[in-house]
């Protein structure tokens, strides 16, 4: 395990492991520039329109290759341009990688060091938990919300899901499309044998998908703290499609008869209709479903109180915080709810919020690192708490080998001596721009 590091953060000695130093943008939404982030509370303050959202969304894509405001890539390109880059230096111990996102109108590809990795070994070098207000629909919005909430914490915890839950669509994908030729076809009898196959598949990951969600749900509810802005009791419950129809422990079993009860239905519709992808995730307060019942101010706190033990179900995993983000922080939450949450998370996890109320950042100033947006520049950066590692251990600063950071063409084409990104370099080798097997297993949440 690697040494921790000491930093102090307002009038606290804390002990951090994963801290996002610096981050630089190129052609991203109105962003040509870098921040640089103190260990613990960092304010991004500015007035609206200024490209404060858009820096927490650098942030979290590079984290996680999802961005929290869309769900196509090239809607974060900068109008007229080809593509955008995002690259990051995080520090985890004594540990320090260099990530980079190269996003073009139809792909993202992601980089550790300079190397190119599909999805499944890029994700875990920097993990991020986002408070927005499109995450509200985890609360009240459709249950495939509510699905890849469950899922994207599943993938922090335990990497592997990410290409069960990859491969369950791909079958899943397949399956469909098979159903859809079935639906228009006049002797349905020869697609019965080609869907028993895709079935079976479907079984055997839909049973470690249902199993996987099952326990971590289990441990969210473990480390809900309602106490932390309200007195309602807050309860949270996986919900299988299949509850009812038999029994659970024996899910295969069960998600297999369930499918031959169904065949005539998915055929006749085009679509599947047994497995964990039509399954939800209760919210309730008191007893009453959240979504339905809970006012506003009660479905952010859920959220909120989620969000939270997400943070400690990774810490309990992997003894360390994942990055906390909070955009619009004034336009989500009151000042009591922003100061509790903002004492809570002191000493825990690096935390990046927005807010185009200067008053929040002056309030914070002697405990964070206060940033100034203006077009989408930082005009200045004010550092009041100290992110300077004490020593604890003789070991010294390990820093991973890196290559130079990839460009292209396009992207060389627009540099200019005021650019200021020194990592952006042409080098004599591209990286490739076929994808290859190992793309597939890209997050699909």
């Amino acid at each position: 395990m690697a040494t921790r590091a000491l930093y102090v953060i307002g009038n606290r000695q804390c002990q951090l492991y994963m801290h996002l130093q610096r981050i630089e943008a190129f052609n991203f939404r109105n962003l040509s520039d870098a921040l640089e982030f103190g260990p613990g509370l960092n304010v991004i303050y500015g007035q609206n329109a200024q490209g404060k959202t858009a820096w927490m969304e650098a942030v979290y894509l590079l984290a996680t290759t999802k961005s929290f405001r869309t769900n196509h890539p090239k809607d974060a390109i900068k109008h007229g341009e080809k593509e955008a880059i995002l690259r990051g230096t995080v520090v985890r111990g004594n540990l320090t990688k260099d990530l980079q996102m190269l996003i073009t109108a139809t792909t993202k590809q992601s980089f550790v060091n300079g190397k190119r990795e599909a999805a499944v070994r890029y994700l875990g070098n920097l993990d991020a938990v986002a408070f927005t207000a499109d995450e509200l629909d985890v609360v009240r919005g459709a249950p495939e919300a509510r699905r890849r909430f469950v899922d994207r914490g599943l993938v922090g915890t335990l990497p592997s899901y990410l290409g069960t839950l990859a491969e369950y669509n791909r079958v899943l994908k397949q399956k469909n499309a098979l159903l859809r030729e079935a639906s228009e076809a006049d002797d349905l009898s020869k697609y019965v044998p080609l869907l028993e196959a895709w079935n079976d598949q479907l079984v055997a990951l839909g049973t470690e998908i249902h199993q996987a969600r099952v326990a971590y749900v289990a441990k969210l509810q473990a480390h809900l703290n309602p106490q932390l802005f309200q007195h309602e009791q807050i309860a949270i419950r996986y919900k299988s499609s299949l509850a009812g129809k038999g029994d659970l422990n024996d899910y295969a079993a069960l998600m297999r008869e369930r499918m031959a009860v169904r065949l005539k239905n998915e055929m006749s519709l085009g679509y599947a209709l047994v497995g964990p992808h039509r399954d939800d995730l209760e919210i309730e307060f008191d007893g009453y479903e959240t979504g339905k019942f809970g006012s506003s101010g009660q479905q952010r706190s859920a959220l909120l109180l989620l969000d939270l033990a997400q943070l400690s179900v990774y810490y309990a995993a992997s003894e360390e915080y994942p990055l906390f983000l909070i955009d619009d922080i004034d336009a989500e939450l009151d000042q009591q709810r922003i100061g509790l949450l903002l004492d809570y998370l002191e000493g825990k996890a690096q935390t990046l919020v927005s807010t185009s109320k200067s008053s929040i950042a002056e309030r914070y100033r002697q405990r964070a690192r206060t940033i100034h947006v203006v077009a989408g520049k930082a005009v200045n950066h004010d550092i009041q708490a100290s992110s300077e590692p004490e020593t604890e251990a003789s070991d010294s600063q390990l820093t991973e080998p890196t290559t130079q950071p990839v460009t292209t063409p396009a992207l060389a084409e627009n540099l200019t001596k005021g650019d200021k990104l020194d990592w952006l370099q042409p080098k004599d080798e591209t990286a490739p721009t076929v994808l290859n097997d190992e793309d597939k297993y890209r997050a699909p949440f």
